[in-house]
């Protein structure tokens, strides 16, 4: 009985796991075709004035998706001043804000 229930359990961190490297997957994509390099870089690939290499370190999944959707209220209260000021993706479809989400949240380069 109790090896069963390890098998169920491996099971589901085994489709956890892959769901979340689907979702990590489709953000790049997003990341892509949102063309977020023009301001941003990941890698060294894009703007190097606005570096997101440890982003998933600094920042829990929330604060990421402020900064997509409503980055004027995060840049005042992170003081933050580059400029241009990002562009607000309020209107990002859910599917795609949350797979960018996990995406950035991947991203814990130190």
């Amino acid at each position: 009985m109790k090896a069963g229930l390890l098998v169920v359990i491996l099971l589901g961190l085994s489709v956890a796991s892959a769901s979340a490297q689907g979702s990590v997957d489709k953000g790049m994509k997003v990341y892509a075709e949102s063309k977020c390099s023009m301001c941003h870089s990941i890698d060294g690939k894009g703007n190097a004035k606005g570096p997101l290499d440890s982003v998933g370190a600094k920042l829990k999944a929330d604060e990421i998706r402020e900064w997509i959707v409503n980055p004027a209220e995060m840049t005042k209260k992170a003081n933050a001043d580059r400029k241009p000021p990002m562009r607000a993706y309020a209107n990002m479809p859910k599917e795609d804000l949350d797979a960018l989400v996990a995406y950035m949240g991947s991203l814990k380069k130190k």
